[in-house]
């Protein structure tokens, strides 16, 4: 047994009929409809990106520079008020 049949269907759209109004349907599909073309472009450019990198030798690709890391200290003058701080 489905999760929704047609009666469902009927009646969420009743509930949006209701909630949106007539005049607004239209609006309302075509700014679903363009979502959703947005959305399927992004998707067919994100497969492409894959493909090409996919496509790429590994031996081609530019290694990843070497990085060093070292710890900064942060001096602070003291202040003339307060005691000096044991370390």
């Amino acid at each position: 047994m489905g999760a929704f049949g047609w009666p469902h269907l009927l009646i969420i759209l009743a509930v949006i009929l209701l909630l949106f109004g007539a005049a607004k349907l239209p609006a309302l599909a075509k700014s679903l409809g363009q979502s959703a073309r947005v959305f399927k472009g992004e998707m067919k450019a994100m497969k492409s990106d894959d493909a090409d990198d996919a496509s790429e030798p590994a031996a081609t690709a530019a290694p990843a520079p070497k990085t060093s890391v070292t710890e900064n200290t942060v001096i602070r003058e003291a202040d003339p008020g307060q005691p000096p701080r044991s370390a």
